[in-house]
């Protein structure tokens, strides 16, 4: 646990950070939500149950994403 308080250091780097997970966010959002006509029939992407799964996941990811994204701006209200 002690560790994690020289972390600070790249707090200069965060804007940079957070567009790093935008672009990757964006780009997991554009081969997610592709209509299957651009898959193959035999491509995972093919099977609705899998989409499901990829989109399920993907929005669980997005949210935490989030939440770390505001943290920072609401952690005064925490302490």
């Amino acid at each position: 646990g002690a560790w994690i308080g020289n972390l600070t250091r790249l707090e200069p780097y965060r804007p940079w950070f957070l567009l790093l997970t935008i672009v990757a966010l964006a780009l997991a959002a554009r081969k997610i939500f592709r209509t299957s006509q651009e898959c193959s029939p035999s491509d995972v992407c093919a099977r609705p149950a899998s989409r499901r799964l990829y989109k399920a996941i993907f929005l669980g990811v997005t949210v935490l994403a989030l939440i770390a994204f505001v943290f920072p701006y609401l952690a005064h209200l925490f302490y």
